[in-house]
């Protein structure tokens, strides 16, 4: 049986992190070439062994998402070992989460360029490499912050938001070119970002999900009960890269167990 992804190309951003991981895991197994591009090139390299291992194509990369001769690099290694780029996964984030009067400039520049810039660099870079596919996907990684945002991480509000307009603007400039964008959206999702100590996301016990309060806030929050995880959403991804999802461009697909509710 052929998979969904058959003759298809990938750049997944954070491809060595949780999400990003899920997603190139599941877009090899569904029969797509896989360039696992992450800042941390050794939980790149982790992933692409996994999906060969797994009779996947993979390579990994470095990625800084900040710097654009990277994502040119990046793009160029990727046609060299598969062809023409049709899927790019906008994966790269960053947050603090303190309060507005506690968010630093630091902070935010931060964020903003991790998130928002990076994705607007991404775009740029790879859609040269869809138009010589023919076709192409972009999916950008939103959040609850872009459906509700909360008086928190004024920064990671404005970036979410900011996905939606950039989504938005990328699916009208290149509808022409049969390239579609689209936004997903997830909830509250098991990860490291939200339970362990990153640089990019640093948490302690009055933040990560460790702490039994914290955990049950966010159930609390979620009317179906339970966290999303990394595969719940890396399947909303692959359905929006599918021809399934054809007519779908411009859009926000919302994975949160009900949370935005």
């Amino acid at each position: 049986m052929a998979g969904r992804l058959d003759g298809k190309v990938a750049v997944i951003t954070g491809g060595g992190g949780a999400m990003g991981g899920a997603q190139a895991r599941l877009f090899a197994s569904e029969g797509a070439a896989v360039c696992a591009a992450d800042v941390n090139l050794e939980a790149a390299e982790k992933v692409a062994a996994e999906i060969e291992e797994s009779s996947g194509r993979a390579i990994a990369a470095q990625l800084d998402v900040r710097e654009a001769g990277q994502w040119q690099e990046v793009v160029a290694a990727t046609e060299e070992a598969f062809g023409p780029v049709s899927v790019l996964c906008n994966n790269a984030g960053a947050n603090f989460r303190v309060s507005f009067d506690e968010q630093t400039e630091e902070q935010w520049h931060t964020i903003m360029e991790i998130g928002l810039t990076g994705a607007f660099l991404g775009i740029k870079a790879i859609v040269p490499s869809m138009r010589k596919a023919g076709s192409g996907v972009i999916l950008n990684m939103g959040s609850l912050a872009a459906i509700r945002p909360g008086g928190g991480s004024p920064a990671y509000a404005a970036q979410k938001m900011g996905m939606i307009g950039l989504t938005r603007s990328a699916a009208h400039s290149y509808a022409r070119d049969n390239i579609r964008c689209v936004i997903v959206s997830p909830g509250h999702v098991d990860t490291p970002f939200i339970r362990g100590n990153n640089p990019h996301s640093p948490n302690d016990w009055s933040t990560s999900i460790d702490n039994p309060d914290n955990l049950n806030r966010r159930l609390d929050a979620t009317p179906l009960g339970r966290l999303q995880t990394p595969e719940d959403i890396a399947s909303a991804f692959l359905f929006a890269a599918t021809d399934e999802a054809a007519m779908i461009t411009g859009s926000m697909i919302t994975v949160d167990g009900g949370a935005g509710m």
